[in-house]
């Protein structure tokens, strides 16, 4: 590892995210507002991720954030690993790894302030106590959805699970007249095969017992998000992390962010010659396959009969189901553009964009809300039925579509794009997140700050009345 700059004499915040780009797309942001406040944020990601972004350098500076690659065994394969490759790497060697490059750090005269460690990355923590460093966690999606994972304990006593998490029974149910109801179906660990659910349950076991040591929760939601200060009373409990809800941390106007994949510039000039208010935006997001052959199919033949102009974000190897000549088609009639990877955020701040399919992933919903989209919601897999819940039920900003054949997209897409009190309520929306709740947000994160550091020279921290205790069992 190269030399680390005389800037890292600075007291320096140490960010780790979980390696998928809803994730590093947040903590990036998390890492500028701690740029703000004077400290030195460095941004760990495992090396083959880290080399999608930067190449083959293992560090790099952009706008005063650093960048580094650490150690992970994963090689350089075609294609992204799985979810079980990746935490199998995280696990075996990013802890020395990160311990390491903490020692350098210190080696060289640096100050590490703190670690904040995405929980899905929750290996980071012990290494970071183990050093001696405070430790905030981080929740880049929306409180609720991590009320149901801190609630696993509660289900399990309930024996809505099993103790391998798969449900007991099928049904709807919610853990609070507050938080929305939702199908034992859609409980965010349910992806994949039944070993990989298994699997996927004993990873969030795990991280909800590291999570126990952690004296913060930085989330990136809004304070007041939907009413929840009732279930939070309800299903508190000592010794649990501190939660701070200092979101939306998604600055206003387009800042710059790092991607794994190449943005497709060349559709924002073709979105700029379209009617106001016309163009129909789809996109599943980057992390799983979407939504399978044959919904992609019925997906394509919607939109082209349709007749509206839609941007579709594709990657090439996800367009296996499209009917034939689709794509030529498309090009031929200028009807629309499929592009592996979009600009999404100039995408929605345009004017001729009129709506936006989506899964539901937490970074997308923020992004429409604070560009003023509605939403058609087709969540596919995690914490997107969650999110799908509060856009629909809660907020009423979106509908969900019940299906992708023609006539659900089309009728979708009609009440939408029509529903003109949708509109004044995304407007009211928008305005209470976007204005007010950020400043709350910031204020709640500078007292973080100031209680991180009190948290060097006290082992009691002074509560605040916007703190939520949260159960961690």
């Amino acid at each position: 590892m190269k030399k680390m700059k005389k800037e890292l004499k600075k007291e320096i915040v140490i960010l780790v995210p979980y390696p998928a780009q809803g994730h590093v797309t947040p903590m990036q942001n998390l890492a500028r507002a701690f740029l703000a406040q004077g400290f030195y944020p460095l941004i760990v990601l495992p090396h083959s991720f880290h080399r999608k972004i930067h190449g083959e350098k293992e560090e790099e500076e952009e706008d005063g954030l650093k960048w580094v690659g650490l150690g992970d065994g994963m090689g350089q394969e075609e294609g992204s690993p799985d979810f079980f490759a990746i935490e199998s790497a995280m696990e075996k060697m990013m802890p020395s790894e990160l311990e390491g490059l903490i020692e350098k750090v210190r080696g060289e005269g640096g100050e590490v302030a703190c670690v904040v460690v995405d929980l899905l990355a929750s290996w980071a923590i012990e290494s970071a106590h183990k050093r001696g460093i405070p430790v905030a966690g981080f929740w880049p999606a929306m409180l609720a959805s991590y009320l149901f994972i801190a609630s696993i304990p509660l289900m399990l006593n309930r024996r809505l699970l099993s103790h391998t998490g798969l449900p007991q029974r099928e049904g709807k149910f919610s853990l609070h007249p507050e938080l929305p109801v939702i199908s034992t179906e859609d409980l965010p660990w349910l992806v994949g095969t039944e070993a990989a659910r298994k699997g996927r349950f004993r990873f969030w076991k795990r991280t909800l017992e590291r999570s126990s040591a952690l004296k913060w929760l930085l989330v990136n939601s809004f304070p007041d998000e939907s009413k929840l200060e009732a279930a939070n009373r309800k299903l508190s409990s000592e010794g649990c992390p501190r939660v701070l809800p200092i979101g939306p941390i998604c600055r206003n106007g387009i800042t710059k962010g790092v991607s794994f994949w190449e943005e497709d510039m060349s559709c924002l000039k073709w979105v700029a010659k379209q009617k106001r208010n016309s163009v129909i935006y789809i996109s599943f997001g980057s992390w799983v396959s979407p939504i399978g052959e044959a919904k992609l199919r019925n997906l394509a033949v919607a939109l082209e009969g349709s007749g509206r102009p839609f941007i579709w974000v594709l990657r090439s190897s996800w367009r296996q189901g499209l009917p034939n000549g689709f794509l030529e088609r498309v090009e031929k009639e200028d009807r629309g553009r499929v592009v592996s990877w979009a600009p999404q955020k100039q995408i929605l701040q345009h004017e001729s964009v009129a709506c936006y399919i989506t899964h539901c992933g937490w970074n997308s919903i923020l992004e429409a809300l604070q560009f003023q989209k509605k939403l058609l919601c087709y969540p596919v897999a995690g914490d997107q039925f969650v999110n799908c819940a509060f856009v629909v039920e809660v907020w009423k900003v979106g509908l969900k579509l019940n299906g992708v054949e023609a006539n659900d997209v089309e009728e979708g897409i009609v009440r939408v794009v029509e529903d003109k009190e949708m509109e004044e309520r995304l407007r009211i929306l928008n305005q209470r997140i976007m204005a007010g709740n950020n400043n709350t947000g910031a204020s709640i994160f500078k007292t973080f700050l100031e209680d991180l550091k009190r948290a060097s020279s006290t082992t009691t921290t002074t509560q605040d009345a916007s703190e939520i205790n949260i159960p961690c069992y």
